[in-house]
């Protein structure tokens, strides 16, 4: 069960010729590859290119009509080894994996893959996700092209430009016998259109056409001297097959300037994957028109790498200035432009940083202000933008800051309501007032968000999965016991093999903690070979998310013990009390190795999806049900707000208080609780204030319900009057 269903969706991937498609980015990109005719695709769940393998998990019945294998892969190397099934044979195959932090993952295979060169077309389908909405570290895929030697599409935000980008990308890898990158930004997966369809190609094989037979060639192992032949083969055959495919199928386009006082004398070449904010751009300072036209050239790099220099120096040719729009540092496009341009001896003054910053996302605003700089620059004075235009975004600033009166507070993100995660934390900070600070090794996923208040817990973070392997030179120069944390997602991604068994290994005597909260829960909620089978519809969330069903941390402990871990305890999350115990023991007990707590809670968000659907159908059939709520007793709230500090919940906040003779506000739990309990647990564990109350909504009660209410209350009322 991930975010996001497409079930209803992925019928459009049926459809035939003549018909029109009418959807999604990310829904035709997986259209264009059944239309090529793909045999097989594998992406990493955890890592979705705005969910491209749900897509494909969703579709199962139409590619299994086709005969088409998908693949869930344990990480985006599993995911890019498997492309070698189009090293030695004529199948078409696609591997999904998210930008920079999955192509590092992928690294190692990806180098052999490019090595070797492939025979059928492999496509590599990665989320280029950066910016300040971005979730990653700010680096490009263009870096991993070049080191490898792998060609890169950036098509332009448009289906039909999409769409043709994967058909002309299978058939560029094949042309060329080197894998190739398609790359696609968040903003560009999810763009509506339309495009016209083709039936779809079953492939040339697959389970219902098998091959002959395997096929063996020496000059494609990557050994010595195979190897040396492969990096020559690299720039003095693929280089210039890739190059020659290029410009023939003309996957580069040139959008000549048309209209009335066109400035043919300068122009504009920029990443296919920002052409859309261009010509926003353009339109909005009065040098183009929202049906198409355009007072300035512009040269669109929809393969991004390799480059066509004579693609390039024709566009530029008898151009007093160019703008290069190049997204990201460093600016590779920029250099490798002008130094094509200096050696083909084009005049053409470049601009690129310079009128846009160094580095950061390409937003509107900013690339309205660096077209504005750029015509600035080259035009006169009559002929340059509008200034009142730029003018414009500054007043409605100005005006914005005015009637807020202040700067707007930092929104960072932060744990959801309810999320098991949050309690652990708090166990932690209660611990560390005994035993004192201790190094905490965080890691990627939703816990990496305890480094934020109220918390403020974790000291590095290096890696999906390596929350442990980076704490390993940390104790001994820290002199007593690290903590690492480690979600369940990234146990399985690599974290039980590079950091448990590493530190098994290696008798590492430190703390290991294992959020298994069910899922890759900060991704969307994708199923990892510990996910629960057989979950119930709805449960209490006091209720241990292990108790039915098979799988969730009875599959970690016996990954753990089977690598050879002893000392292994499995908490609930939401026991603060439990869990500050078993942290003590961990930190301070006897026992040296590896000691791992399996801090078992499952996904608030995953639960509530299943939950609510589960509860509104027995509220509409009049069934009794009972939801858990939190609250906080006024007369008892002291106002010190210590629970707040400890918790960070986002349902528990302060109010005023009802008496008019307090003036400090008192604690409130608003109506997004869940009644997951955590408040009342951290206030108990910590000995803090016995304010929390828990109390059950009853919706359809029954008459005993009816008659206890009546009951309870007289007596309360009566204890009340006393």
């Amino acid at each position: 069960m991930a975010e996001r269903s497409f079930a209803r969706e992925v019928r459009s991937l049926g459809l035939g010729d003549g018909d029109v498609f009418h959807g999604e980015g990310i829904l035709a990109v997986a259209k264009a590859m059944l239309q090529s005719g793909v045999s097989y695709v594998g992406g990493y769940q955890g890592a979705p290119v705005s969910h491209m393998m749900d897509v494909f998990n969703d579709a199962r019945e139409i590619l299994e009509g086709l005969g088409v294998h998908v693949e869930t892969c344990a990480n985006e190397a599993a995911a890019c080894a498997m492309l070698s099934a189009s090293i030695h044979y004529p199948v078409r195959g696609c591997a999904v994996w998210k930008s920079t932090v999955g192509t590092n993952v992928a690294s190692d295979a990806l180098s052999n893959l490019a090595s070797a060169g492939v025979t059928g077309g492999a496509l590599i389908v990665v989320g280029e996700d950066y910016g300040d909405g971005s979730s990653i570290i700010q680096e490009r895929s263009h870096a991993f092209a070049m080191k490898s030697q792998v060609w890169l599409l950036d098509p332009r935000p448009s289906l039909p430009a999409m769409v043709r980008a994967v058909e002309k990308g299978f058939e560029l890898s094949e042309a060329s016998n080197t894998p190739v990158m398609l790359e696609l930004r968040i903003r560009a997966c999810h763009v509506h259109g339309s495009f016209a369809t083709k039936t779809n190609r079953a492939p040339a094989y697959s389970s219902r056409r098998l091959l002959e037979g395997p096929r063996f060639d020496y000059g494609r192992i990557c050994l010595p001297p195979a190897t040396y032949m492969q990096e020559q083969q690299k720039v003095k055959e693929r280089w210039p097959a890739a190059v020659e495919f290029i410009r023939e199928h003309g996957l580069n386009e040139h959008m000549p300037a048309s209209g009335l006082d066109t400035l043919e004398d300068i122009g504009i070449i920029t990443q296919g994957g920002m052409y859309n904010a261009v010509r926003r751009a353009l339109a909005l300072l009065g040098f183009a028109q929202e049906t198409g036209c355009t007072r300035i050239p512009i040269f669109v790099l929809n393969v991004t790498y390799p480059l066509v220099p004579q693609e390039i120096s024709r566009f530029c040719a008898g151009k007093r200035a160019v703008l290069v729009v190049e997204e990201g540092q460093p600016n590779y496009l920029e250099q490798a432009i002008g130094s094509l341009l200096r050696r083909a001896d084009v005049n053409a003054e470049l601009h690129g940083k310079g009128p846009f910053p160094m580095a950061g996302e390409y937003t509107g605003e900013v690339m309205l202000r660096g077209v504005d700089t750029f015509l600035r620059e080259v035009l006169g004075h009559n002929e340059a933008p509008d200034p009142e235009i730029v003018g414009a975004v500054d007043d409605a600033k100005r005006r914005a800051a005015e009637i807020l009166a202040a700067p707007v507070p930092g929104r960072p993100p932060g744990f959801c309501t309810g999320c098991p995660e949050r309690p652990v934390f708090s166990a932690l900070k209660i611990v560390q007032r005994e035993v004192g600070d201790v190094h905490v090794s965080a890691d990627i996923g939703c816990h990496t968000f305890a480094t934020l208040p109220p918390f403020n817990v974790g000291n590095t973070v290096l890696g999906y999965g390596l929350g442990l392997a980076s704490s390993a030179a940390i104790r001994p120069h820290m002199g007593k016991r690290t903590v690492s944390i480690m979600g369940d997602g990234g146990f399985w991604h690599n974290g039980l093999t590079t950091g448990v068994a590493s530190s098994v290994y290696n008798e590492s005597d430190d703390v290991l903690i294992v959020m298994n909260n069910g899922y890759t829960s900060a991704t969307g909620g994708q199923a990892i070979p510990s996910t629960r089978v057989g979950a119930e519809t709805g449960t209490g969330a006091s209720r241990p998310f292990t108790e039915s069903g098979t799988g969730g941390s009875r599959s970690i402990e016996a990954a753990l013990r089977g690598v050879g871990v002893k000392w292994v305890r499995r908490v609930r999350t939401y026991s603060v009390e439990k869990m500050v115990r078993t942290l003590r023991a961990a930190l301070t007990g006897s026992t040296r190795g590896l000691k791992v707590i399996v801090a078992d809670g499952e996904c608030q968000l995953m639960r509530q999806r299943r939950y609510r659907p589960w509860f509104s159908k027995r509220l509409e059939a009049g069934r009794r049900v009972v939801r858990t709520r939190f609250g906080v007793d006024e007369d008892v709230c002291t106002g010190d707000h210590s629970c707040i500090r400890l918790s960070g919940c986002p349902s528990l906040t302060v109010k005023e208080s009802a008496d008019p003779l307090r003036t400090d506000p008192v604690a409130h739990v608003n109506n997004d609780c869940v009644g997951c309990g955590v408040c009342g647990e951290v206030a108990h564990a910590a000995v803090l204030c016995p304010s929390f109350f828990r109390a059950e909504v009853v919706n359809n009660p029954s008459a005993w319900d009816r008659f206890l209410h009546g009951l309870r209350s007289r007596v309360i009322g009566a204890l009340a009057r006393a």
